[in-house]
């Protein structure tokens, strides 16, 4: 009997199991976001990168073809142009591997998932 692969239990856990190249961008998105939200904390939800701040902020995680990042189910107001060449569906942008990442858009959704939060606990 096989047993499943025991799921990360951190980020870096997380990110060690990819190739370099992909471990690269992973910490790169991870750095963007922390200086976007510098008070969000890091966990693993979902058995994907999570940011919490007083909910779930933001999840990020690698894929065949593309890397995916999840604002847990946001609208993204302001930014629903900037996103919409990105967008799959709702609380979903994926960013194709053989294109640049947009490492500066993934820092203002953050933002923006950010104020939302805020938004909601006033």
């Amino acid at each position: 009997m096989q047993t499943k692969p025991t799921p990360p239990a951190t980020i870096d856990e997380y990110i060690s199991q990819f190739p370099l190249d992909i471990q690269q961008i992973l910490q790169q998105i991870r750095a963007v976001i922390h200086a976007a939200v510098p008070e969000a904390a890091e966990k693993i939800s979902y058995q994907m990168p999570t940011f919490f701040l007083g909910g779930n902020l933001i999840h990020f995680a690698a894929f065949k073809q593309h890397i995916g990042v999840y604002p847990s189910g946001s609208e993204l107001g302001a930014l629903k142009d900037a996103v919409a060449r990105y967008r799959t569906s709702k609380g979903t942008l994926q960013f194709p591997l053989s294109e640049p990442i947009p490492y500066e858009l993934i820092g203002r959704v953050a933002l923006a998932r950010a104020a939302e939060l805020a938004a909601k606990k006033k």
